[in-house]
């Protein structure tokens, strides 16, 4: 049989710095979630607790819609450094 891969613990950052609130417009603290072709990351990679990934789900959406983060980018369009036009 397989075995089965063990996979380091992750904690969840937000519940460590006991933040309630998250804000669409602070794009700096949503690239931690997001891959290189934007794309939302899923809880086994970042940690998250399901409180927090539901919020930031809601907040990077929120921020695609004002227009502050692209909804995805193409397989052509990749760029080395994706995050520096998002300062």
């Amino acid at each position: 049989m397989a075995e089965r891969r063990k996979y380091k613990k992750r904690y969840c950052k937000y519940c460590e710095a006991k933040v309630d609130f998250m804000d669409y417009k602070d794009v700096g603290a949503l690239r931690f979630s997001l891959s290189e072709r934007y794309k939302i990351m899923p809880r086994r990679l970042t940690g998250n607790c399901k409180r927090h990934q539901d919020m930031i789900a809601t907040v990077i959406k929120r921020a695609r819609a004002a227009a502050l983060v692209p909804y995805t980018v193409t397989r052509n369009t990749v760029v080395t450094a994706p995050f520096e036009n998002l300062r």
